[in-house]
This record gives C-alpha cells, sequence and structure tokens, in this order.
C-alpha cells in the first residue's frame, strides 16, 4: 500500500482510501460504483446534513442513547460539516441509491474520522466514534435522508427565495408607483387594444410575484413536517421513544425554524408530496416571471423599430457582429431560468411518484432538482431586481404617439354611437391611414369638438362612473 492511502475495513473487506481523506470505505466503494454524470449536491445540503447530525446527537444524549464524550465529539465534528468546512470530503454525484443512502453513510464517516481526529485518533479508526453505531445512532438513511431534504428546502426558502422575490416584488410596485400617471395602449392577442397605463401593467407584475411568495408561504406547514425518528421504514425501530420530538426540538433551535414530528413517518419516507408541492409552487413563479421578463423585453424592443415603450439599461455587454447593439441579456436569463424551473418540476413529479411501498426511491434527483429551482429562481430574481427593474424608463414621447395613433381609442364611442358605427370609424382609419379622430369626422357621426370630448385616454383607465 502507498503512504498516500490508508486501509479500512467494512463488511465486505479491506478498502483503500486517499490517506487525507475524511470519507470512508462505503463512499470510496459508492465512488467506484456509481460512475454516472457530474451532479452533485449544493453545499447547502451538505450543511443541513450537518445540522441533522448536530440534533440527533443532542436528541440521543439528551434521551440517554450516546454518552456525554461521544455525543459531544459528534457535535463538534458535525458543526463543522455544517459550517462547510469539509465540503471538498463529499464526492459523489446524486446518481446513487435512491434512498440518498451514500450520501448519509458520507456523512457519517466524514464525522465520525473527524470526531475521532479531534479525540487523538488516526482517520479510519471507527473508535471510540462509530458511523454506524454512533453518528447514525436512532437514525437510517430512509428518514435521515428526506429529513435534510426538508430542513434544507425549508432554509433555502427562508434565507434565498423569499428575500429575492420580496426584493423583485419590491422594485416592480415602485415602477407601478413611478409610471402611475403613463398612459400606454394595452394589447390583447399582440394587437393594440384600449388605454391603460404603464403603472398598471407594473402593478399586475407586482401582484403576479406576491401571489407566488404566498403560494411558497403556504407550502410551510407541511414542509416545516419531518420524518426523522422512522428509521427504516416508518416504525421507530432501534430509535428510542420521543426520539421524533426531541431532533425536531433540537432542529428548530439550531434553525430557527418551528420543525414538528411527522405524525405519520411512513407518509414521509414513502411519498414526498409536500416537496412536489413545492416544486409546483416554484413552477408558478417561473411562469410567473418568464411572462414578466417577455413582456419587458417587448415593450423595451427597438430601439427604433420596435415597440421601443419601455427603455431597457444597458448592461455594458454587445453584440459580436453589430457594434453598439443592446440587447435585454437580463430578462433573457430570467427566461432561460424559467424553462429549467418547468423543466426541474417534471422531473420532480415523476420522482415523487415513484414511492414503492414504505420508500421512495428517487430521492436524490427529487432534492436536486427542487434546490436547483429555488436557487435559479431566487438569483434571477435578484438580478432582474437589481440590473434591469431598478433603473428602467419609459420613452414617454413614444408612448403619447402611440395613444394618439391607436385606432381602438374608438371603443369609447360604443356607448354613444352603438358598436357598427365604431367599426366603420375604425375600418376607414385603418384602410386611409388617418386617426380614429379625423375618420369619424370624414363619416359625419361627430365633429371634432363632440369626439374630444368622448374619447379621452384618461377616462378610460377605470370603468365609467354614474351617469
Amino acid at each position: 500500500m502507498s503512504p498516500s492511502f490508508r486501509t479500512e475495513q467494512d463488511a465486505f473487506g479491506p478498502v483503500e482510501i486517499a490517506a487525507d481523506r475524511y470519507w470512508g470505505a462505503q463512499t470510496q466503494r459508492a465512488l467506484a460504483i456509481f460512475d454516472v454524470g457530474e451532479e452533485r449536491f449544493p453545499a447547502c445540503l451538505i450543511h443541513a446534513f450537518g445540522l441533522q447530525k448536530i440534533a440527533a446527537a443532542r436528541a440521543n444524549r439528551r434521551l440517554g442513547v450516546l454518552d456525554a464524550p461521544r455525543a459531544d465529539a459528534i457535535e463538534a465534528a458535525a458543526v463543522e460539516v455544517h459550517e462547510g468546512r469539509f465540503d471538498d470530503h463529499f464526492p459523489l454525484t446524486i446518481w446513487q441509491t435512491g434512498s440518498g443512502t451514500q450520501t448519509n453513510m458520507n456523512a457519517n464517516e466524514v464525522i465520525a474520522n473527524r470526531a475521532n481526529e479531534r479525540l487523538g485518533q488516526p482517520l479510519g479508526t471507527k473508535a471510540p466514534v462509530h458511523p454506524n453505531d454512533h453518528v447514525n445512532c436512532s437514525q437510517s438513511s430512509n428518514d435521515s435522508f428526506p429529513t435534510v431534504m426538508h430542513i434544507c428546502v425549508a432554509l433555502e426558502l427562508r434565507d434565498r427565495l423569499f428575500p429575492a422575490l420580496r426584493c423583485l416584488q419590491g422594485e416592480l410596485a415602485a415602477k407601478a408607483d413611478a409610471f402611475a400617471d403613463i398612459i400606454k395602449i394595452g394589447r390583447t392577442h399582440l394587437m393594440d387594444a384600449v388605454p391603460m397605463t404603464m403603472g398598471q401593467a407594473f402593478d399586475a407584475f407586482s401582484r403576479q410575484v406576491g401571489n407566488g411568495i404566498a403560494r411558497i408561504e403556504a407550502t410551510l406547514p407541511r414542509l416545516n413536517v419531518l420524518p426523522q425518528g422512522g428509521t427504516a421504514i416508518g416504525t421507530g425501530l432501534n430509535a428510542p421513544a420521543g426520539f421524533d420530538a426531541a431532533f425536531c426540538e433540537e432542529a428548530s433551535g439550531l434553525s430557527g425554524i418551528a420543525f414538528a414530528p411527522n405524525p405519520s413517518k411512513f407518509e414521509g419516507m414513502a411519498a414526498h408530496d409536500a416537496l412536489v408541492e413545492v416544486s409546483g409552487a416554484l413552477n408558478t413563479i417561473a411562469v410567473s416571471l418568464l411572462k414578466i421578463a417577455n413582456d419587458t423585453r417587448l415593450l423595451g424592443s427597438g430601439p427604433r423599430c420596435g415597440l421601443g415603450e419601455l427603455v431597457i439599461p444597458h448592461d455594458g455587454l454587445t453584440s459580436s457582429i453589430m457594434p453598439g447593439k443592446r440587447n435585454p441579456t437580463i430578462a433573457e436569463v430570467v427566461a432561460q431560468a424559467a424553462f429549467q424551473v418547468i423543466g426541474n418540476h417534471a422531473t420532480v413529479s415523476a420522482a415523487g411518484a415513484s414511492g414503492n411501498f414504505e420508500l421512495n426511491v428517487a430521492k436524490p434527483v427529487l432534492i436536486y432538482n427542487v434546490l436547483q429551482s429555488i436557487r435559479v429562481m431566487a438569483d434571477s430574481a435578484r438580478m432582474f431586481a437589481i440590473r434591469l427593474i431598478h433603473d428602467l424608463a419609459v420613452d414617454r414621447d413614444r408612448l403619447d404617439a402611440n395613444v394618439a395613433n391607436a385606432l381602438l381609442l374608438a371603443t369609447a364611442l360604443n356607448p354613444l354611437l352603438g358598436y357598427d358605427k365604431v367599426a366603420q370609424i375604425t375600418a376607414k382609419a385603418l384602410a386611409d391611414g388617418i386617426t380614429p379622430r379625423a375618420a369619424a369626422i370624414a363619416l359625419s357621426f361627430l365633429s371634432g369638438e363632440d369626439y374630444d370630448r368622448n374619447v379621452d385616454p384618461q377616462r378610460m383607465l377605470r370603468p365609467a362612473g354614474p351617469a
């Protein structure tokens, strides 16, 4: 054996591991077996595993299952995992056993080796702290991995997604106020319709994002229920009575989130409906942001040969062939992020439906996609808010010209002239290339003064008052 390697023993025999690696035999075997892809869990999941092992060690100590020295050593090592000091020692991809067993064992081995090292023992000794007997005490991968899934998602929603969405909602609401008196032509079927304000358009955007926040918040009562304590299949075999409640108390204190035991560990381990629900809310947010991003870039198209009603801030980037060309790159990134989340939800739905009897066996791919959706929605929403919406402006001259030239301002004449005569006005205006005002006068339906009195874009922005 090379001095740069150490040998560890497991139930299947000796395994050589790089001497400076904190993982153990089971992780090393998994590395050799699962040689698929490069997708790895984000660091936040590994950090959540650290939190889960801290809470488990504390609960086991409280219940007399672990002695104080071992519990303290496990907690100290798990704190370091939680803080990100051992991220490089989690080498496995997400393509592993559907229960996430290999990543749970990876956490157990790293924490056990680090705990033993802190106690003066070399890596690989498994004494006095054993990865299975002590770090994994009162647990199974089958309840620990889904518990980590819930903890990690809850933390990512609170710390990453909600702040980003609230930032975007605030910027959109600010534009709704700033543009409140700026009239534009609304469009339906991509065609000119009747007047509205640019502020009303941005108020709609702000409300879409606000509704998305509310949808995510509505998932939390089910997300914050944990299956820890179910062990192998949900019965709690080999866990002491009260372990689930003690664990949740500790996890709540560590995270600042009020976690509670799942009253049916079977449901929490065999099904992941709560996470599918979260993904569904993320999917809706993606659909909302896609709509907002597309409207923004279409309203800003131009600058001379498009709609040109919005002035999109310059991002400093340009074309490789057209000098000085400015593109709506931020909005395009938001759109692509939305595409990814919409696709992720299809994967999450299939994975969520992959519970067989007492265990869902698609946990790694499910949580990978949920966490990616949270990350790309949060990052793109914040970027959209700060780098585009914040400095967005309007071209008032373009808007005024479009409003003055709009055929369907004549819709305001419906109560006075009736639908058919108004249709004649708009048809003549379109055919002759004149304004609807000029067409109404040419048809002798109204004088110019009567037209101006009845067709006022400001009065068309809201329902008519009492006669």
